[in-house]
């Protein structure tokens, strides 16, 4: 017999895709940010600096993500 797997609270769930978009946004958008700042041409953004932004945003999102489940809130 397998033990049996029990679903995230809804709740939860929610909050951690709220978590996970906030940080998905604020990661690309301080990628975009350097990288529209740093080299002294603010009206050039390449692909590539799309593409960091994109990789950037998913790496905050993940990271956030795993560290609210490792650290749960518990509720007095």
């Amino acid at each position: 017999m397998s033990p049996e797997t029990t679903p995230e609270d809804p709740a939860r769930e929610a909050t951690l895709r709220r978590a996970g978009i906030a940080a998905f946004l604020i990661g690309a958008a301080a990628t975009f940010a350097f990288f529209a700042f740093f080299p002294g041409r603010p009206h050039v953004i390449d692909w590539g600096a799309i593409i960091a932004a994109l990789a950037i945003g998913t790496l905050a999102r993940w990271a956030c993500r795993t560290h609210l489940r490792k650290h749960p809130t518990h509720p007095d």
